[in-house]
Order: C-alpha cells, then structure tokens, then sequence
C-alpha cells in the first residue's frame, strides 16, 4: 500500500482543527474544480484533495489515519500489527489495496456509530442573459457535468439539467445562490447550493453600470441648436425625450427609472449622450443653406484659441 500525505493535500499542518480542514478543502475545492479551473491536472488534483478531506473531516478516520504515522508520499507501507488488530473489523487485507479504499470503508472497532451527516459541495456555473432578460426576468437551463464520488471513492461525472428563475434587474457579475441544486450530500446530509453568475451580453445599443443604462443619442447639427423632442428606445420600449435648444455634444440627459429594475423596488435611469452628428451626403440645396449660415452667423466655435494665444503673448 502507497502511503498518501493527506495533511499536505490539503496544505494544513497535522495539529489543524476541524475548521480549519473544512476551510482549507472548499478553497482549494474552488480553485481546482474541474469545470471552472484552468489549472494543469484540475481533475486529478480535486480528486486527492476530496480524498483527503474525506478521511481528515471525520475524527475516527483521522485518529486511525495519524496513527499510521508518517511516511514518505508514495513510499509502500503495510500499517503495524498494532493497527491491524485494533482496526480487525475492517474487510482488507492490506495487500495491493490503496489508502483510499482503506478509509473508504473504514469503521473503528471501538466505534460502529454512524458517520455524521455532510452537505454536498455547492458548484458554480456562468448563465448568459441578453439585457431584455436581464430587465424582464427569464427561466434559462443550466447544463452541468457534476463530479461525484461512489462508494469506492471513485469520481464519476454526472450530468444534470437545472431550470432556474433569474429575477428582473439582475446585473452583469451578480451571483445567485439556487438552494440544493449542488452536490449530494452524505450520510443524509443536505445537498449543496447551485450559485450562478449572471453574464450580460453585450448590446448594440446599451451601456450597462449596474442598473443604469446609457445609450449615444446621435442629434443633426439643427436638433440640437433648435431644441426638439425625439423618441429614444429603452428596455420598456420607446419614450418620448425632449431635447433643449443650446444642447451641446457630450452633454448626458437623463431619463429617470428607465434603467434596470431594482431587487426591491425602484430602477436604475438612462443616460442618452449627445453626439453632434452632420449628414454624410449633401445636395447642393442643403450646401446652399449652410453656406448662407456660415455667411450670416457670427459663431466662433474657436474663439477660445485666440484668447489663450492673446494671454500667452501678455506673460512674455
């Protein structure tokens, strides 16, 4: 039997505490569950890692572990008479048989309690919502491939197809947590959590800061020194803006509440950003008037260059 260094799979000394197991194997269960992480061997690392909390988290199987001592990892060792003797009950004679399988069926013979109960691991998946969804609320399935462990310890993956209700006014990066829809538990211990991470897509017309929304408003040059009032989309639909005379490009003009919808109530506002916009093809009549109004208006739109040249001139 190969000797396996549970203590060090887990990254804890051998005096830690039962918390600190726990802590230590949802953070490094995190960090290398096969369907989110990009590390080299994720799969085979999460298996030694679920391995070794499943014989340090239960104290009967750990004071049975401790006292085999401690070896070099991977170096052959049969347990002492001692420990045979005292663990008889156990259905393995030791002969090309791994540590897991050992603790896997492992049962004290001073103690034929059973084993506590345990929740199952809570898992995580991205959902993918359009900006329309994410306002209105959706029903999405989400497709898993859930790792679970048999009997023997082996890790078999299983996959699952969850419906969920994403709530209105959910934002890009919001994680929601779906109760029981992770992992099963142990020994009758409840399933785990399901948390989803909301991903907006990107809109052709839509900004999105949380629950406010912002949006170019392009305007012709008359719309903008003339005032107007035009219609502007949102999520709700078309809503009539009106547009003051002297509006200048870059200028936010603000739609109140008809941004994203809050989790209790309220929303978010749209900001419509001007941008001055001149026609890209011209008759000679549309030349014609702007040619009277450059003749005819007395605006510099660089009038401020001359005056910082003047000021220059005057310090020197």
């Amino acid at each position: 039997m190969k000797y396996k260094d549970y203590y060090s799979a887990l990254g804890i000394t051998r005096t830690a505490s039962q918390a600190e197991i726990k802590a230590a194997y949802r953070k490094l269960a995190r960090k290398y569950h096969p369907d989110v992480s990009k590390e080299r061997n994720a799969e085979e690392r999460f298996k030694d890692i679920a391995e070794a909390y499943q014989t340090l988290k239960d104290p009967e199987k750990r004071a049975a572990y401790d006292q085999l001592g401690k070896q070099q990892p991977g170096e052959n060792f049969k347990p002492p008479p001692a420990w045979q003797q005292r663990y008889s009950d156990t259905q393995f004679s030791f002969d090309d048989i791994d540590l897991a399988d050992l603790f896997a069926g492992f049962r004290g013979a001073r103690s034929h309690s059973p084993r506590s109960p345990m929740a199952g691991q809570d898992y995580e998946a991205v959902v993918h919502l359009r900006i329309e969804e994410a306002y209105g609320g959706a029903q999405v399935n989400v497709d898993l491939s859930m790792p679970e462990y048999d009997a023997q310890g082996v890790m078999h993956r299983v996959p699952q197809v969850f419906n969920a209700r994403i709530p209105k006014g959910v934002t890009d990066g919001q994680r929601l947590r779906v109760p029981g829809k992770g992992g099963p538990g142990i020994n009758g211990g409840r399933a785990g959590d399901l948390y989803l991470t909301i991903a907006l897509h990107p809109h052709p017309l839509f900004r999105v800061s949380g629950h406010d929304l912002y949006l170019d408003l392009p305007l012709a040059p008359w719309e903008a020194v003339l005032g107007t009032s035009i219609e502007v989309p949102t999520p709700a639909g078309q809503v009539l803006l009106k547009i003051p005379a002297g509006t200048r490009a870059g200028q936010q003009l603000r739609l109140p509440k008809r941004g994203l919808p809050k989790p209790h109530s309220g929303a978010g506002d749209l900001y419509a950003i001007v941008q001055i916009v001149v026609p890209s093809e011209t008759t000679e009549q549309d030349r014609s008037l702007f040619q009277q109004l450059a003749d005819a208006s007395r605006f510099n739109p660089r009038g401020h260059f001359n005056q910082e040249v003047s000021n220059e001139s005057h310090t020197h």
